[in-house]
């Protein structure tokens, strides 16, 4: 495979790799993604992609195209497009960002301002007619993972009255877990989303460009000040708060960000009036998500590996921790909210 890569690679965008590793990548789970290096030491990022769109690549080269400093564009092909295609699936090439992952570095209150700055202009950046033809818009229907979460409880308990399963560490973990609260959890997380949801469908809303996944895994940091935001693919059509969630609360429960790294990221952000409710339903779906995900990955015995499985229990337990996104949003009051308590 890594062969026919890189002879693709040579044919259709006229660089010559040396050299591809395997890495792990971001939500299209339907890719194969390699870190090539070339015979001029550049690296990049080499993406042969079966599923999803290409929106990554499209809002990539959109906000590139318009200068937006920290998003790094597309490689194109000698053809001039921002892919080919091979055995039905895409190709593409990014150069490799910069820097180390914004967890591993210092994040100094220069580096906040221009994480702030940088998703202020990727917020202001218009998107292109060929963008919008892909970019997917935010429904505020939470449907995609209430369902996975409505089934998580009949596969829990289908799972601990199996003799087979129940006899996997993982599955008796995570079915104490169930028992012990978190379906309580998610039950409340279900009817907040459903309240939330409904009302916002409801209004009207000024809707941007967002990256729809800025958590600070996605961010890279290099030199005294430059940032870089990685991993386009769950690019979306949206109010400004489907991003801001992941710095108001910080969504990762062991990177929590704090009041003074919130200050500091508005300041290079801007003065921006932030909608409870909108905050609140975000914050919902993506607890939903983090929950629902990771707890059909450990009940997956026969089809993962014990190391990932392990992962996707720790990432489940972490949900519901005192700092986890689970009981931010269920310790939130939102006017929503209110208004279903009055009804």
């Amino acid at each position: 495979m890594d062969h026919r890569l890189r002879a693709w690679v040579r044919e259709d965008f006229g660089v010559e790799l040396t050299s591809v590793e395997p890495v792990e990548h971001g939500a299209d789970a339907a890719a194969e993604v390699r870190r090539g290096l070339a015979s001029d030491g550049a690296g990049y990022a080499v993406k042969w992609s079966g599923g999803g769109t290409p929106v990554a690549l499209l809002v990539a080269a959109r906000l590139a195209e318009c200068g937006v400093p920290g998003v790094l564009a597309p490689v194109a092909t000698r053809a001039g497009r921002l892919w080919s295609e091979h055995d039905g699936r895409r190709l593409s090439l990014v150069p490799w960002a910069p820097g180390i992952g914004a967890l591993d570095g210092e994040l100094t209150a220069r580096r906040w301002r221009r994480y702030g700055a940088l998703l202020a202009q990727v917020h202001a950046t218009p998107p292109s007619d060929a963008v919008l033809r892909t970019l997917p818009r935010e429904p505020h229907d939470p449907e995609r993972w209430a369902a996975p979460a409505r089934a998580l409880g009949p596969a829990v308990e289908a799972a601990a009255a199996d003799a087979g399963a129940t006899a996997d560490p993982l599955v008796r973990a995570l079915a104490e877990q169930w028992r012990g609260g978190a379906a309580a959890v998610v039950a409340a997380l279900l009817d907040r989303a459903d309240a939330l949801g409904r009302v916002l469908r409801a209004q009207q809303a000024t809707e941007v460009v967002c990256h729809g996944d800025p958590h600070l895994l996605n961010v890279l940091v290099s030199g005294d000040e430059d940032v870089w935001l990685i991993d386009w693919d769950d690019a979306v059509l949206a109010p400004r708060e489907r991003d801001l969630m992941f710095v108001l609360g910080g969504v990762l429960p062991f990177a929590p960000v704090g009041a003074q790294e919130q200050a500091w990221f508005f300041d290079g952000y801007g003065p921006v009036d932030v909608d409870p409710d909108r905050l609140a339903y975000y914050r919902c779906v993506r607890a939903l998500e983090d929950l629902a995900g990771p707890a059909e990955e450990v009940l997956d015995v026969g089809g993962r590996g014990d190391r990932q499985r392990a992962d996707a229990l720790g990432t489940f337990s972490s949900v519901l921790s005192p700092t986890g996104l689970a009981r931010l949003v269920l310790g939130g009051t939102t006017a929503a909210a209110a208004a279903q308590r009055r009804s």
